[in-house]
């Protein structure tokens, strides 16, 4: 971090005037000592006066670091695009998103249980193949994504609609130390102090869409922010998918209308790694160890469809989860759900 720098993430000009400064200089030093006699006389912004020591002063208290445009920890795949920020704000470990694949979950913040459970199992399925997780910090669908991925000591990355010093949503605050102590980040491309106001979000969903290379939206209702990062990840020609549900249900409204407009529809764990060109059976089914409770639900079911009530009443297993682990077995495609809450084997397992 140098005076440069902070000037420059300071600098009042558009998006586009500074992306085509940082393309043609090698540092905000050099940006400074061209642009200096216009841009000061607009901006009053000297290198040791008050609004750059101040931010400076915010990031030390804070203990926030910030990586630039010219630093190669920076995300690469932000390079791509014009819009991206020159630098961003963060804590923890941002150099595993160069090393990683990134995939987005994101959703509804009033998310259903079917949601939330879908969130979990597609999360924890990526996690064990090594995937980072990045979504959007927010109540509902990307906080499960969040939570699954601490549960299970793997990567997440949570960006940000406002600065780095303020937590939201308050409720978050013990999630910010569950992402940093398991190897995580946080990031902003806001200044701290930044509050976390309706347009930013819309900025913060590029972000997130950007660093992704599939999008993958679980809930959704028609104005949805998390259809506006499906619309930023689809402009920057990255794919998006999306989980399908009941025609009845709110929140399955933006995802069922993305599948209709061409998002690819995700019916199995195998829909995102066949996406991602990564050998599912391969890389994971074999290694995978099956838990004694899900061994004991399987054995109950048979080619025959058997009630859910049957079913908790063979096994003795509670009904949160057997409902968990129901929609996890069908997810992976081993079991098949009728009308009326009869399950039925789909093919052989263990």
């Amino acid at each position: 971090m140098n005076e440069y720098d902070l000037w420059f993430i300071l600098l009042k000009a558009n998006v586009k005037i500074k992306n085509n400064l940082v393309k043609r200089f090698k540092s905000a030093k050099e940006i400074w000592y061209y642009t200096v006699n216009e841009y000061n006389e607009k901006n009053n912004l000297l290198l040791e006066g008050k609004e750059i020591n101040s931010l400076k002063n915010d990031i030390i208290k804070n203990n926030i670091s910030l990586v630039t445009y010219f630093d190669k920890e920076y995300p690469s795949v932000l390079r791509k695009y014009d819009d991206s920020p020159y630098a961003l704000f963060y804590k923890g470990n941002i150099t595993s998103l160069n090393d990683f694949i990134n995939v987005a979950v994101v959703g509804s913040r009033e998310c259903s249980p079917y949601g939330s459970n879908v969130a979990r199992i597609i999360t924890k399925e990526l996690c064990d193949c090594g995937i980072n997780i990045i979504s959007g910090f927010a109540r509902g669908i990307d906080s499960n994504a969040h939570l699954t991925c601490i549960d299970n000591n793997s990567y997440t990355c949570a960006v940000l609609g406002c600065g780095l010093d303020i937590v939201y949503p308050k409720e978050n605050s013990i999630m910010v130390n569950g992402i940093l102590d398991k190897g995580g980040c946080i990031m902003s491309q806001f200044v701290p102090g930044t509050k976390p106001l309706s347009y930013n979000f819309p900025i913060r969903n590029r972000i997130i869409s950007a660093l992704s290379c599939v999008t993958i939206v679980v809930e959704a209702g028609l104005k949805s922010g998390s259809l506006i990062t499906a619309s930023a990840a689809l402009e920057q020609g990255k794919d998006v998918m999306a989980v399908p549900g009941s025609i009845f249900s709110k929140n399955s409204i933006g995802t069922n209308k993305l599948i209709k407009d061409g998002a690819f529809p995700l019916t199995s764990c195998e829909d995102i790694f066949e996406l991602l060109g990564i050998d599912y059976n391969k890389k994971h089914n074999k290694q995978k160890k099956v838990s004694l409770v899900e061994k004991k639900v399987y054995s109950v079911i048979s080619d025959n469809p058997m009630h859910i009530d049957d079913i908790i009443k063979v096994t003795g297993v509670d009904i949160t989860q057997i409902y968990e682990l129901l929609f996890e077995m069908q997810l992976k495609k081993e079991i098949m759900c009728l009308n009326g809450n009869y399950y039925v084997r789909v093919n052989d397992y263990v």
